[in-house]
């Protein structure tokens, strides 16, 4: 019946009495209520062949193109189930009459490795007329009527790509004319339509494949070019049957599903997931514009989540395509999608001014359409979400000649779309070239007179997408092809962009294949890598957690204790904040803000958009009490073996109020049992004659072009406290010296100086690395005092530090080391970019002061440093014992260190080189004055210690104690020649 209907149809339309539209509605109404008998029998439709399907969808494409609106309205109106049907039927036009050719770029079910992909497809419609279509082919070849000849070329080269075209498109007239012409050619020995029928009658039970390469080259692209046209005139019919739906359904003339417009969405998912020649993509757009124009707020409500993942992920796909023409309308698709969510809400908002007297419904609508929209955080998410997954889709890198890895060149035009996105200078341009009017974006509802677009919001959209493509491309281009191979490199990378991210699955072990090679390569740059994919994916959850996950494994497998304990608490964090955003748990602000003090990376910018993240497996809903515990239980073990106890005890205070709440005594009772036990181990640390040191710390300058993005830029390491100068100098010599070429070497810069660039040679990479000591919160960083106590002194605090410093010592003559009376120091102040501990083990220095001291302030300053090392064992009490008796055997060494005999070369030099002859005039009357006043107080502290000395020891210690008396009187002596006072004043 159906191929009845093709060949009745095809002579109705190319008969010279019908050609009047008047006439061609009239067929159409004749044979519409065909179209209502295939939606009442749609299980028969089902079970054909795909040839079949494809006459009875020609059939309906035929009836409906000629068809009047309000018969169309009219059918529509019927009942949503039918109207469902309908768009069914159009959606299987695109599956039957897609077309696909290897040079289509990257295609959907497909890596961009092998463009045709493997997924099973349709077979191509040509490759196999029906017996129908050939017989009559045949039969109307034998009519003498011109127009018959005509349309007995081809069936379908003639007639339906004719009679498929929408009207007022102009593109599918010029198609038309360029099937039309070359097809006509009096120069080829026979048609297309011939050349078909004769491969296949002489070769019956070849392959489709084999019956097109049997064929003429000339008839072979004639033959592409027909079924690429073919399936853009049907793609083209759909499309704008779909406008007129759209059209009617903003009349609420029609009946649908209001609520999600699924119609809508099916076929627009069904465009977007076909291969479209570029005709189509320039008819599509302002068709795609003008739907989310007039349904935004209805397409983009939580119940079309789905919905608008996909087009989110599809117009990210098109934004990779090697074609100009379909990236760049991929761009301005993602404007559209901007502008539509501001457009949702502000439309809201005006039917809202109409509407005063129903505010209950408005607020109601408000919240449940376009909230999220205004801070565009929901569709943060989606993009966000989606890029991603667009990632293990994506070759993010390619090899080089020299065996290297570079930028692919998808991933290049990723970045270009995603910069013209947000680029307002050519923005007008865009649109102009594709379509759309200038002023398109102008968000301008009715009853505001302003525009409402805002570039700053798109200008953060694409900030936020670019920076997940630096990270992901930065970690892929971290393995060296000389250890792994570029397809191993792939799945590795492409296995960690699917992972799910379920809790209970992730643990703690993650990273095993594969991230062993890149951390002995160069585990601060990965540990980085992992964390820029962390804060790139921060607006979603899940992915923000999994690659924190990710780092801490990666921390544990180095040892790095304290790093992987910040990112268990960063992943409690996000936790935390989710819970406390909807009042879903035991904890409150004040909880997040302790949590803060411990890692400052814990935000709040993550808690505003975490509700925004509930679409199709990725959501807040997933972020449990338990969860947040768990994680705070692994960082309270990590600060242990760090032995930041410190740590410990505040994160025990928060595990403590769920256990409270939950009435869990055992717990509780193991909860204060770990609590007892961590502040013995602070306790210990604080009596510990030996001042505790958590870490060291090193500054490391990179110069050099070699260097990449870290040439000019300096960084704090954190190490192990075991790790010396030479050990880190030896380490990053083995990890670059791998880099350099032969053209380039690496050279370690053994001092402090300052670096002038000029001074650099060409050809060699410099590597300056000084060891630095962290600067407390309250300390005087201007003191002329040494640091050699500094950080002993006191209670243990909270060991966070973002803010270091070093001494350099040199002349004025440009020598390094020189005489008291000439030598100056400069004291460098170092700010990092975040604080230690932090989630990387190492942190960009963002700012550098320095101060000089002259001679004599550094002399002053040696005294003063002797000067409070002695006060503060008279005024430190033995913490163990809880008295106030100062600890004997540290005073007994600074003691024997500032008065005995053998050493008094130390303050007496001072008096040699400022206090006698000509140093002595060149000293400004203040300066003489303070450096006196240095030497008095520091033999009046000496005297008193050695007084308290004498009190604390026994009888073993009476010779040790007779040795300090003599060595103060005799200082006291030597002193006296230079200070006359100092007699009467001790």
């Amino acid at each position: 019946a159906a191929r009845i209907l093709v060949v009745v149809l095809c002579k109705h339309e190319f008969d010279a009495r019908y050609q009047k539209p008047e006439d061609k509605l009239y067929i159409a109404q004749l044979y519409f209520p065909l179209i209502g008998q295939i939606l009442d029998e749609m299980p028969v439709f089902y079970n054909l062949n795909a040839a079949e399907k494809r006459e009875v969808l020609i059939v309906i494409l035929q009836i409906v193109r000629n068809l009047d609106d309000a018969s169309a309205v009219k059918a529509w109106q019927q009942s949503i189930a039918r109207t469902r049907l309908f768009f069914k039927l159009l959606e299987e036009c695109l599956v039957h009459f897609e077309h696909r050719k290897p040079a289509d770029g990257m295609l959907i079910g497909s890596s961009s490795r092998n463009p045709v992909g493997d997924a099973p497809t349709s077979p191509k419609y040509s490759d196999k007329l029906s017996p129908a279509i050939n017989n009559y082919l045949s039969e109307a070849s034998r009519q003498e009527v011109r127009i018959w000849r005509t349309a007995c070329t081809n069936y379908f080269i003639n007639c339906l790509i004719a009679l498929l075209q929408p009207q007022g498109t102009p593109e599918n007239g010029y198609l038309w004319q360029r099937v039309n012409s070359q097809l006509s050619s009096p120069s080829q020995p026979y048609s297309l339509r011939e050349a078909l029928a004769q491969a296949q009658s002489s070769r019956i039970g070849a392959s489709a494949q084999a019956l097109r390469e049997s064929l003429h080259p000339i008839l072979r692209q004639k033959l592409e070019l027909w079924e690429e046209n073919l399936s853009a005139a049907v793609s083209l019919q759909v499309l704008e049957i779909s406008e007129k739906f759209s059209a009617m359904a903003a009349s609420h003339s029609i009946a649908t599903d209001y609520g999600k417009l699924d119609c809508l969405s099916s076929i627009i998912m069904s465009f977007f997931s076909r291969n479209q020649p570029l005709v189509f993509w320039k008819a599509f757009l302002p068709v795609f514009n003008n739907v989310f124009d007039l349904h935004g707020a209805t397409l983009m409500a939580r119940e079309n989540d789905r919905f608008l993942k996909q087009v989110a992920f599809h117009l990210l796909r098109l934004a990779v395509f090697r074609n100009d023409n379909i990236r760049k309308r991929a761009v301005i698709g993602l404007q559209i999608l901007v502008r539509v969510g501001l457009l949702a809400f502000l439309r809201l908002m005006s039917v809202g001014m109409l509407l005063l007297f129903n505010l209950t419904s408005i607020i109601s609508s408000f919240l449940q359409s376009s909230f999220y929209f205004m801070q565009t955080a929901r569709l943060r998410v989606m993009l966000t979400i989606t890029l991603s997954e667009l990632m293990s889709d994506m070759q993010v890198t390619q090899m080089k000649s020299d065996g290297t890895l570079e930028e692919s060149g998808e991933a290049r035009r990723l970045r270009k779309s995603l910069e013209e996105m947000a680029d307002e200078v050519k923005s007008s341009g865009l649109l102009k070239e594709c379509g759309l009017p200038e002023d398109a974006l102008l968000g301008t509802p009715e009853n505001f007179k302003e525009n409402r677009w805002s570039w700053s919001d798109v200008k953060s959209l694409s900030g936020s997408l670019l920076l997940a493509l630096d990270a992901s491309l930065e970690h892929a281009l971290l393995v060296s092809l000389k250890y792994m191979s570029d397809t191993y490199l792939h799945l590795l990378v492409k296995r960690a962009w699917i992972l799910s991210a379920a809790f209970g699955g992730m643990g703690t072990a993650g990273v095993e294949d594969g991230a062993g090679s890149v951390m002995s390569m160069d585990r601060y740059a990965a540990a980085e890598s992992f964390y820029k994919l962390a804060m790139a994916f921060a607006p979603v959850p899940d992915l923000h957690i999994m690659w924190l996950l990710h780092l801490c494994d990666a921390h544990q497998e180095m040892q790095s204790w304290a790093e992987a304990a910040q990112c268990a608490v960063a992943v409690a964090g996000v936790v935390m904040q989710a819970l406390v955003a909807r009042n879903d748990g035991v904890w409150s602000k004040d909880h997040v803000t302790a949590l803060r003090k411990i890692c400052p990376m814990v935000s709040s910018e993550i808690t505003s958009e975490a509700s925004a993240a509930e679409v199709e497996g990725y959501g807040a809903s997933k972020l449990t009490v338990d969860s947040a515990v768990k994680y705070l239980q692994l960082a309270n073990k990590l600060f242990s073996q760090a032995e930041l106890y410190h740590f410990c005890a505040s994160i025990l205070e928060l595990v403590i109020p769920v256990y409270k709440s939950r009435r869990a005594y055992g717990q509780l009772a193991k909860c204060h049992t770990l609590l007892t036990n961590i502040y013995e181990s602070i306790l210990e640390q604080e009596s510990s004659p030996i001042p505790f040191t958590d870490a060291t710390y090193y500054r490391v300058g990179f110069y050099g072009e070699r260097f990449g993005k870290l040439d000019r830029k300096e960084y704090v390491y954190r190490e192990p406290r075991d790790v010396r100068l030479g050990d880190i100098m030896e380490k990053l010599s083995h990890i670059y010296e791998s880099r350099m070429d032969g053209n380039h070497t690496l050279h370690i810069i053994p001092d402090s100086r300052q670096v002038k660039a000029e001074e650099l040679q060409p050809g060699v990479c410099y590597l300056q690395i000084t060891a630095v000591d962290p600067v407390m919160e309250d300390e005087d960083l201007g003191s002329r005092r040494e640091r050699i106590f500094s950080l002993s002194t006191g209670t243990v605090r909270a060991r966070v530090f973002d803010r270091f410093l070093f001494d350099t010592p040199f002349t004025k003559n440009g020598k390094t080391q020189g005489g008291l009376e000439d030598q100056w120091k400069r004291r460098t102040v170092l700010q990092t970019e975040g604080s230690f501990p932090a989630l990387v083990n190492r942190l960009l220095v963002i700012k550098s002061e320095s101060l000089e001291f002259s001679p004599v302030e550094n002399a002053i300053g040696m005294i003063e440093t002797r000067t409070a090392a002695l006060r503060n064992e008279l005024e430190e009490p033995r913490s163990s014992e809880g008295d106030q008796l100062p600890r004997l055997q540290s005073l007994q060494r600074i003691l024997q260190g500032s008065v005995a005999v053998q050493v008094n070369s130390g303050v007496l030099s001072v008096c040699t080189a400022f206090l006698s002859g000509e140093p002595a005039t060149r000293l400004r009357s203040q300066e003489l004055q303070q450096l006196i006043a240095a030497l008095l107080e520091f033999m009046a502290v000496c005297k008193r210690a050695i007084r308290v000395h004498f009190r604390l020891i026994g009888e073993e210690d009476q010779d040790f104690h007779t040795q300090l008396v003599n060595g103060f009187q005799s200082l006291t002596a030597e002193l006296s020649h230079y200070i006359p006072a100092i007699l009467s004043e001790l």
